[in-house]
């Protein structure tokens, strides 16, 4: 069968894609009351510039306010907010105190700092943007406050924001305890995820069930792992809600082996998941579940895992989340390393560049007499960020949401009363905010709309017409520099993801062909391995979608990572037959060996380097031969569960206990 071309370039396909999803109205909500009466306080008290600074901040805390738990928005606000006051501080005395070539310099300093610190994940990447915005906006919008009192604005008004996030409950969330509703939809989707890949084993879309299961429970983890003053969950929801978390791991692990294995199941093996979920997201009892089906081993450890989850359910006395923090030296090679370098070259580069050309238009009196150059590298730092998206798909939705963006303002500014309209217009523009995200163009149309209502109330005149040309010049500038060659590897970034996900995959096999009992272990280096592949799979299809002179690097590295998913299956699917079996059939060991080959020659041509695979006698040594892992001993055995009236098996449980309970229900 030959392969038929797309009908776009993958550039283009993903300039052109949209997220979908429900108006998040709560985040709307939050938007119309974040800036606007920020900016309408300071306006009534005299210090309009303070309120101006104080909107922005409150809008770059909506842009980070995404969906999850109230925990985990504290940092994934307050870091980038911190980050933007510091940026602040650092442009004010550098713009105000320093020639234009050292204050090229020193802003190009802070474009590596933020590049490198980007290198750590979603929350590094908004510290950076908002760094360098911080410090672009200090330095080319004067303002008559000190810097202490900008960065003391921009924090109050991210703080606004986040005591909004806080504080008001969402839509519908008043049944419960309203402070875990994004907890309980968090854990709610990693269940049904459950259930959707149970009903798609056996056919062609279980790969990207499983992904979505990857994805649901990396999104639950975060959610219930938000920073905290003390060590363990302090309520009894938040420790149920731990307890449903870690009652889904086996879940997921049983559907995992299901879909590896290839084959449909009984359409009611996914209506318990279903079930549960539903109780998670109404706070209530897990009731009554399906009759069991226990013809294969994967069926009958999903079915365990639903008989303990049912326990986790009624008892409620939390449980573990399965991570590992990562420790300061991890994070120390993270920004030292290759995605370090890459990121903040770049980001330094192109950040560098455009900062000198605006200083450049400036002291030509392009701007005439106006001192604000900051639109030209505030747009490069939107532009250049790797982690954002493809570079020509950036380009193209910031040039297009500019341009239309700033003629929408100039229209509306013709008409509108100020300063009472440019506020309203403000609240208006931070409410669509939250719907924009689905796409870059349109999020930079809203925003472009916002920033110019906002300066205009500082005391800056209309100027679209100007920030569309400094957009384009950005645009042609980040183009150009981001297409450079770079003293570090091109493609570097993809290798370490890849590294980092064969090391983790590697580890939990070894783990379980090691015969250990620590089923907790064994769940934490699970979660890391699907995590980190995930993070790959992300990266390269950002990568995979550059131009075509940039997209070569990503060569290969597709495949590689789908192989390296395969052998995260075969071993979730070997776990789960160790457990009940104590040994592995045939087919397990020869999918391992394949996998181990196919590796082993795909390794050097992407430029993955990979730890050795596990050794000896119950290792991947003997995998030319099955006998070896056919002949493994008990590993594992079907547990058995402590309950007032004795030990007892899944189905000799006492009379009246909640496990016959949940299973009195039967859909024949």
């Amino acid at each position: 069968m030959s392969r038929t071309t797309p009908a776009v370039p993958l550039w283009l396909a993903h300039a052109l894609r949209a997220q979908r999803g429900p108006v998040p109205w709560s985040a709307v909500t939050r938007g119309v009351l974040g800036g606007g009466p920020l900016l309408v306080a300071a306006v009534l008290a005299g210090r309009p510039a303070l309120g101006v600074v104080a909107a922005i901040g409150a809008m770059f805390a909506g842009i980070n306010d995404l969906p999850g738990s109230r925990r985990a928005s504290v940092s994934r606000i307050g870091v980038p907010a911190l980050a933007g006051a510091a940026g602040l501080l650092v442009g004010t005395y550098a713009g105000g105190h320093l020639p234009a070539v050292p204050l090229t310099l020193t802003l190009t300093g802070c474009g590596l700092v933020a590049g490198a610190v980007s290198a750590l994940g979603p929350t590094g990447s908004a510290a950076g943007i908002q760094l360098l915005v911080g410090a672009a906006v200090g330095a080319g919008m004067p303002l008559p406050e000190p810097g202490g009192q900008r960065a003391l604005a921009f924090l109050a008004g991210a703080a606004w924001l986040l005591l909004l996030r806080l504080a008001l409950p969402a839509p519908g969330s008043l049944a419960g305890d309203f402070r875990f509703d994004g907890e309980r939809h968090a854990v709610a989707g990693v269940y049904e995820a459950v259930a959707a890949l149970l009903d798609a084993a056996g056919s062609p879309t279980a790969t990207a069930r499983r992904a979505a299961l990857t994805a649901a429970l990396d999104h639950a983890q975060d959610a219930l792992a938000g920073p905290r003053l003390r060590r363990y969950a302090g309520s009894a929801a938040e420790r149920r809600l731990h307890a449903q978390y870690a009652a889904a791991l086996p879940l997921a692990e049983a559907a995992t082996a299901l879909a590896w294995a290839g084959e449909a199941v009984p359409a009611r093996a996914s209506e318990g998941p279903r079930r549960l979920a539903a109780a998670v997201r109404g706070g209530v009892p897990g009731g009554p579940l399906p009759a069991p089906s226990r013809s294969v081993p994967a069926l009958r450890a999903l079915d365990d895992a639903l008989l303990r989850a049912a326990v986790a359910f009624d008892r409620a006395d939390g449980g573990d989340l399965h991570t590992r923090r990562r420790s300061r030296a991890a994070l120390t090679r993270t920004l030292l390393g290759t995605r370090g370098q890459e990121y903040g070259l770049r980001v330094a580069l192109c950040f560098g560049v455009s900062v000198a050309v605006a200083q450049a238009l400036y002291h030509a009196r392009w701007y005439g007499q106006h001192e604000y150059w900051y639109w030209l590298p505030v747009t490069a730092v939107f532009l250049v960020k790797p982690d954002l998206g493809p570079l020509a798909s950036r380009v193209l939705n910031r040039a297009a949401g500019t341009v239309l963006g700033a003629l929408l303002f100039a229209g509306a500014a013709a008409v509108l009363p100020r300063p009472e309209g440019l506020v309203a217009l403000v609240a208006v523009s931070g409410a669509l905010i939250p719907v924009a995200a689905r796409h870059f163009a349109a999020q930079t149309t809203v925003i472009t709309v916002l920033v110019l209502a906002l300066v205009m109330v500082g005391g800056e005149p209309q100027a679209s017409v100007a920030r569309i040309g400094e957009t384009l010049l950005a645009c042609v500038i980040v183009l150009v520099v981001g297409h450079l060659p770079m003293p570090v590897r091109r493609g570097g970034a993809i290798r370490v993801r890849l590294t980092e996900a064969g090391e983790a995959a590697h580890a939990y096999l070894a783990h379980v062909l090691d015969g250990s009992g620590d089923r907790a272990a064994r769940w934490v280096l699970r979660r890391e391995a699907y995590r980190a592949l995930a993070e790959a799979r992300g990266a390269i299809a950002l990568a995979s979608a550059e131009l075509p002179a940039l997209a070569r690097h990503a060569d290969g590295a597709d495949e590689f990572a789908a192989l390296l998913e395969q052998l995260v299956d075969t071993t979730t699917a070997c776990a789960v037959h160790l457990d009940d079996t104590g040994r592995l059939d045939a087919r397990h060991a020869e999918q391992l060996a394949e996998l181990r080959d196919a590796l082993d020659r795909r390794r050097e041509r992407v430029g993955v380097r990979l730890p050795e695979l596990p050794g000896a006698g119950r290792g991947l040594d003997g995998l030319g031969s099955t006998t070896t892992l056919l002949d493994l001993t008990a590993l594992g055995r079907q547990e058995e569960w402590e309950e007032p009236g004795g030990r007892a098996s899944a189905f000799g449980a006492p009379a009246g206990s909640e496990r016959v309970r949940c299973h009195d229900e039967y859909d024949e």
